[in-house]
């Protein structure tokens, strides 16, 4: 402890925080104007970040996602990761994290062992997801670009890796939909506040 640099206490109060979504939020509103992430020279602030995941969790409430739902995150560190992340948690939701690279079987595995009732995946890897996910529990697929939330540099940077790199397989996932939707169809609702406690997963 004498290591510990000045005002660190040596215990914390475990019971101060219901959740990590009651942290999320107390960051959000103390550190509104600041930078939150960045990705490929694009940040988005903590304000910012708040309202795009409400509006994520708004969507899930609204398509049925109650407490519990298991939601599947498939995609790499870009700036749709956070905001589903909280989103699903402020949904009272339950955050699966897949591995974009998993072959066809090692997510079939994945989503059928935890139950996951909907999948945010990246388009490059659409062609996986789509070879498994009618045998999984798997309800509503929602599927992003890397650039969609760059903003201008994003339209070239999916052009780039559509059409200069080819690094996007052809795929079909009917019934799907666009992040972007997703997100306008929840900024029309409003996020409920789901009570969740220690023993919630």
């Amino acid at each position: 402890l004498k290591h510990y640099p000045k005002g660190i206490p040596a215990e914390i109060d475990v019971n101060e925080y219901e959740s990590l979504r009651d942290v999320f939020e107390e960051s959000v509103a103390k550190y509104a104007s600041r930078p939150a992430f960045t990705c490929m020279g694009k940040s988005i602030t903590f304000a910012e970040l708040d309202t795009l995941s409400a509006a994520f969790g708004a969507w899930l409430q609204g398509i049925g996602g109650g407490k519990g739902t298991r939601v599947a995150l498939m995609m790499p560190n870009i700036l749709q990761y956070p905001v589903c992340l909280f989103g699903t948690l402020r949904a009272g939701c339950t955050v699966v994290n897949v591995n974009p690279l998993y072959t066809p079987r090692e997510l079939e595995h994945q989503l059928k062992d935890s139950g996951a009732e909907v999948l945010v995946c990246v388009e490059n890897f659409g062609n996986t997801v789509a070879e498994v996910v009618g045998r999984t529990q798997v309800r509503q697929t929602v599927v992003t670009s890397i650039g969609e939330l760059l903003g201008f540099k994003g339209i070239i940077v999916d052009y780039v890796i559509r059409h200069r790199k080819k690094l996007v397989p052809k795929f079909s996932l009917p019934g799907s939909i666009h992040l972007s939707d997703a997100l306008a169809e929840g900024r029309k609702r409003a996020l409920e506040r789901v009570e969740v406690g220690h023993d919630d997963i």
